[in-house]
């Protein structure tokens, strides 16, 4: 990765002579994405997404002026109907000496990009993510997977400064699923070796007591015990879903740090292989769903962080990716069903486009389509990755079909008519 910046005369080419076609979609693409003009959040804790939308736009073949007018139109305004927020200012210092006593605290951005840019200068861009991404790896729910996404990414695109980003933005959102508390243990008598096994075993679970379930995770999140000695930060007590996810990153369950066979004793490919058919087969149960959505998108940029890691830390990244995925899930309160996963797996399990990219063509393309056009910056994202592990598969239907469910924009709780707490 070259140590390339934008100047302000590119950028001003970038987004006032665009239209004259000065740039090649690839310049302009580089260009987008080392643009530092922007807060990486918006309104508190809502992520400014637009770097993501620009990858995924690019990777699906959009056109130069539609990358170019959705990365405009998304600063001027999201899809929750607030603008981007220019670059802050930090209130800290990050150094060597300090950088991890404010993992979490949400504070000093901008500070940390300068700190993760010199050391990537010193050590270069291989020995920077060896030497602070296992550090970070704990608190990849953080931000609701959005610091994680934005620099698993970013190493997807091999751009340097919005790698840069995503590791300041794992610092700076960073809420650890404690990983340290796993244990092995007999799960119902199997030691699950698959994570089909381990999936459905849990849903199995919830389906027998939807009730007991949901009322632990209901009073675990209740308004009454939100209180700051769980070290949540209060903005995120503003966000509602954030919070949620907080507290049982912070609590945990013995469900979610069982340990089972799968993650031992499979190669680290096939773990993939299974987790991306494993998260497919939840879009599909809930379909358009917007927290799964959030879980494909994250196991992306998972992969891509993982792959740059030595052999030993790939698997711990995946156990990190495990913890926190079942954390996110439980945060709603409720859990697909197994019967509606053991019918769906039934379905797909050998189910496979036979014909491949020519047979499979007009679909694809109809809904390649369709997330290009769309301002629900997730669609297109999530069509990105399941069209690429679709290809990797060998054409697996199960990703082809759940592609085709689009989510659409929630609605903020009533929390986000309180000012943010930052």
């Amino acid at each position: 990765m070259s140590h390339y910046r934008p100047t302000h005369s590119e950028l001003q080419a970038a987004h006032l002579s665009f239209v004259d076609n000065d740039l090649s979609k690839q310049k302009l693409v580089e260009v987008l994405l080392n643009d530092q003009s922007y807060h990486i959040e918006f309104n508190g804790h809502l992520t400014n997404h637009n770097k993501h939308a620009v990858i995924a736009l690019s990777g699906l073949g959009a056109s130069q002026e539609r990358i170019k007018s959705f990365y405009d139109n998304y600063a001027i305004r999201t899809p929750y109907g607030y603008s981007l927020e220019t670059a802050k200012m930090s209130k800290h210092v990050i150094t060597q000496d300090n950088w991890q006593l404010y993992l979490g605290k949400r504070t000093s951005f901008s500070s940390y990009c300068q700190f993760f840019d010199q050391q990537e200068k010193e050590l270069g861009m291989d020995e920077l993510l060896k030497r602070y991404v296992p550090i970070l790896l704990p608190g990849w729910a953080g931000a609701f997977t959005h610091a994680t996404i934005h620099l698993g990414w970013a190493l997807d695109a091999n751009s340097r400064w919005m790698t840069i980003e995503g590791l300041a933005y794992q610092a700076f959102s960073y809420v650890s699923c404690h990983p340290e508390k796993t244990f092995s243990a007999m799960l119902g008598g199997s030691t699950h070796p698959s994570i089909l096994d381990s999936l459905l075993h849990i849903a199995g679970l919830w389906e027998r007591d939807p009730f007991e379930f949901h009322n632990w995770v209901e009073t675990l999140c209740s308004e009454k015990n939100c209180n700051m000695s769980d070290g949540i930060h209060p903005e995120l007590v503003r966000s509602g879903l954030q919070y949620r996810i907080a507290k049982l990153l912070t609590e945990g369950h013995p469900l979610i740090y069982t340990s089972s066979a799968w993650i031992e004793d499979q190669d680290i490919s096939t773990i993939w292989e299974q987790l991306y058919y494993a998260i497919a087969l939840l879009y599909l149960a809930q379909p358009g769903d917007f927290v799964i959505l959030h879980l494909i998108t994250a196991l992306h940029a998972m992969e891509q962080i993982a792959i740059r890691m030595p052999a030993k830390q790939q698997k711990y990244a995946v156990k990190c990716f495990w913890i926190g995925m079942l954390c996110i899930l439980f945060s709603r309160g409720e859990f697909p069903k197994k019967t509606a996963l053991e019918a769906l797996n039934s379905t797909y399990k050998n189910s496979v486009d036979a014909g491949g990219i020519p047979y499979e063509k007009p679909e694809w393309e109809e809904t390649i389509t369709r997330a290009i056009s769309e301002e629900e910056e997730h669609n297109p994202k999530m069509v990105y990755v399941l069209r690429r592990r679709w290809e990797l598969s060998g054409y697996r239907s199960i990703f082809r079909i759940a592609a085709t469910h689009f989510t659409t924009t929630p609605e903020l709780p009533k929390s986000f008519e309180t000012p943010p707490t930052e």
